[in-house]
């Protein structure tokens, strides 16, 4: 992945180049992240490569955008928000619950060792894996699955990220994340969220509340019902 600032014979191979570039200087530095790892990453990744044709001239304003099975991709401050929030370092194992698009995905697989992405929707996790494809990661893993009892078989993971709003932190997760360990989630009713942090450490869970988000629910045997 390129991480030279992109020029203008850039621009003329990447028409989306400089929408990406004003994204990141108006929606994310202009909204106070700060960390240059993630900052550089989205300044990168093609994020019109992750919504429907019909809506690439929309990838980089500010607001979700709808994907397949009902579901959207996040806000670029949004996912900029939460990478940042979970501090990830390149020796980290990172679970994602909620591959979605797989935009996240690909943003988190830059900053860290290895993700585990678990999508509940077969047909979501399909899509997200032609996604990724084309990018040659060789340190992500997508599986369809309950994303509310995590992934046992690798666990324990050093970072957690959570994209779906859940009425409180599933507990398998809590006992999948590392000691050091940090976990970011969504928390509230079926329509307005928190965001939140927990940090684990050998005698403490520490939890700190962050700004209102708004999520499409987290459905699972420690989620919501679908019904």
């Amino acid at each position: 992945m390129a991480k030279e600032p992109v020029s203008s014979a850039g621009r003329s191979r990447d028409p989306f180049a400089y929408r990406r570039e004003m994204m990141v200087r108006k929606h994310l530095e202009g909204r106070g992240i700060k960390d240059p790892r993630v900052l550089e990453v989205m300044r990168q990744v093609p994020r019109h490569l992750f919504v429907r044709e019909t809506l690439q001239t929309q990838a980089y304003a500010e607001h979700a955008l709808p994907i397949e099975q009902e579901q959207t991709i996040s806000q670029p401050y949004i996912v900029a928000r939460m990478t940042e929030a979970l501090d990830v370092e390149p020796h980290h194992s990172v679970l994602e619950i909620g591959t979605g698009s797989g935009y996240q995905t690909v943003v988190l697989a830059y900053l860290a060792g290895r993700v585990y992405s678990l999508e509940r929707v077969p047909e979501l996790a399909r899509k997200a894996i032609e996604r990724i494809r084309p990018f040659r990661l060789d340190n992500v893993k997508i599986q369809a699955f309950d994303g509310t009892v995590g992934w046992s078989d690798v666990a324990p993971f050093d970072r957690i990220l959570v994209t779906a709003g859940a009425p409180e932190v599933p507990e398998p997760l809590l006992d999948q994340l590392a000691t050091p360990g940090r976990l970011v989630i969504p928390e509230g009713d079926r329509n307005e969220q928190t965001l939140v942090v927990y940090d684990k450490t050998q005698t403490n869970l520490h939890r700190t509340e962050l700004e209102p988000v708004a999520f499409v629910p987290l459905i699972g045997r420690h989620g919501w019902s679908a019904d």
